[in-house]
């Protein structure tokens, strides 16, 4: 199939999300992907607090990602040991899975 070069990347986007859906596991939303790929990418466990600043949304929006997110067993929360009023956002195993899964993903898509 022949896209034009303007469109390459939304076609890139539109088969690693036609990709996803067709995948067994979690069906995420937008902003629960942004949200788990901002804190694997980050070196360090963010905060709610950081992550709605990052993707410039509420953090109750955050939260309510992050409620997801723990559902599917792809982040966990735990206190900050340096502020007791903050928790800290990690990565589980099956959240680093995820993330490969897209990569791979994305590298079979860019060679087809």
């Amino acid at each position: 199939m022949s896209v034009p070069l303007p469109d390459l990347s939304i076609n890139l986007l539109r088969q690693v999300t036609v990709s996803l859906v067709r995948r067994d596991g979690p069906d995420l939303s937008a902003r629960q992907l942004a949200t788990l790929l901002t804190c694997y990418l980050e070196s360090q466990p963010q905060t709610v607090r950081g992550l709605a600043k990052e993707l410039n949304v509420s953090r109750g929006a955050i939260s309510r990602a992050l409620d997801r997110l723990s559902e599917f067993d792809l982040i966990r929360r735990k206190p900050d040991p340096s502020d007791g009023r903050s928790v800290l956002v990690e990565v589980q195993p099956n959240g680093n899975r995820l993330v490969r899964d897209v990569r791979d993903i994305m590298r079979r898509v860019t060679k087809a």
